[in-house]
């Protein structure tokens, strides 16, 4: 995934072990990761655990059966109109589920999400009567969206929710006390909804881990690298800001970020990124498995949870992705497209005005 050391297999096998061991038993994946690679590696990973014993979920969207992969950009999305028409999209998606299921070595999905949507993906109806005839055919139990990968949509995600609500259980957003903002803003249309929200990108980059400090050097392709200059010196300083709920209640950083994540009512699953770090002083990532797993059964108190997210608050901080006042293109992209019809209108019904609330600031 491009991020700090790479693992060899033996070592990525015994972790799914160690997780499982220690009562971390969601393990995710999807389908475009190494094209079809880690599904399969995951299969191996849980080779002989009972299969009700753990939550396994998918992702499918990106089509690396039919499309070119465009670079850094990645595969073009099933919706793509150089792909298929509507009509055909009922049967890619189970064409890819079925694959993905078969490299998992499963028979369903506990959750199956609609991965990285572009604008298609999001408002039409032929995708999500396709993603509902997965789940009466039986091949996942539960569905969702998560969009992606960069921060944003979040207009996108209010107009799918209102509109697929019955449809969708479950919806996945960057959320971590360094970065309230956007992902914060669904929060409430998916508490009124019933949609469940697993937070992703938890540690920030890693800082919340601790071992990616203020001069920390990246390896040249990590990702990290393409974020705003200052960021892990800026992120730091907020941190040492925070250490003192984490002190009161006897919890690593890690922790406490996970803990402020799950203060938010519609969030139930936190998943933060666990990252071999270069460097002699770098923790292990088995260490951080272990960090994540020891998650105490408490919660931040809500003043707890406001002090954290002023300290944060990095509203306006990056141009965002999906629907974007600002999107000058004469034809949407593949993750940034201009205003579409009810945008406005649905950030209205939730107190958002786009030009104010969704533009970079900085």
């Amino acid at each position: 995934m491009h991020f700090g050391e790479k693992l060899d297999e033996e070592r990525f096998l015994a972790l799914i072990d160690r997780a499982y061991e220690k009562g971390a038993r969601t393990f995710m994946t999807a389908d475009v990761y190494g094209q079809g690679a880690s599904d399969e590696m995951l299969a191996r990973g849980l080779a002989g655990k009972p299969r009700d014993s753990y939550c396994l979920v998918g992702a499918v969207g990106h089509d690396f059966y039919n499309g070119e992969r465009a670079g850094s950009r990645g595969f073009p999305r099933f919706t793509d109109a150089n792909l298929r028409t509507a009509d055909d999209y009922a049967d890619y998606l189970r064409m890819a589920t079925e694959k993905e299921l078969n490299r998992c070595g499963a028979e369903h999905f506990d959750l199956l999400l609609l991965h990285n949507p572009d604008v298609t993906g999001y408002t039409s109806e032929a995708v999500w009567e396709g993603m509902a005839a997965l789940k009466k055919a039986g091949l996942a139990e539960r569905l969702g969206i998560a969009p992606g990968p960069a921060n944003g949509f979040t207009l996108d995600m209010l107009l799918c929710m209102e509109k697929f609500a019955d449809t969708i259980d479950w919806a996945m957003v960057i959320l971590n006390p360094l970065e309230p903002w956007p992902g914060a803003l669904v929060l409430p249309a998916a508490e009124e909804f019933g949609v469940k929200v697993i937070t992703r990108v938890v540690d920030h980059g890693g800082l919340f881990h601790g071992d990616v400090r203020p001069g920390h050097a990246f390896a040249e392709g990590d990702h990290r690298v393409y974020r705003p200059s200052g960021w892990v010196e800026r992120g730091s300083e907020k941190i040492d800001r925070m250490r003192e709920v984490a002190e009161s209640h006897g919890v690593s950083l890690l922790q406490l970020a996970c803990l402020w994540n799950l203060a938010h009512p519609a969030v139930e699953s936190v998943i933060p990124t666990l990252i071999q770090e270069a460097g002699e002083d770098a923790k292990t990532i088995e260490a951080k498995l272990d960090d994540l797993a020891a998650l105490p059964a408490i919660s931040l108190t809500d003043d707890e949870r406001d002090f954290i997210t002023d300290i944060g608050n990095n509203a306006g901080c990056m141009d965002l992705k999906g629907a974007n006042p600002n999107f000058d293109g004469p034809v949407p992209l593949p993750d940034r497209w201009g205003l579409q019809p009810g945008h406005k209108e649905v950030g209205e019904r939730w107190g958002i005005v786009p030009e104010r609330d969704l533009v970079c600031t900085m």
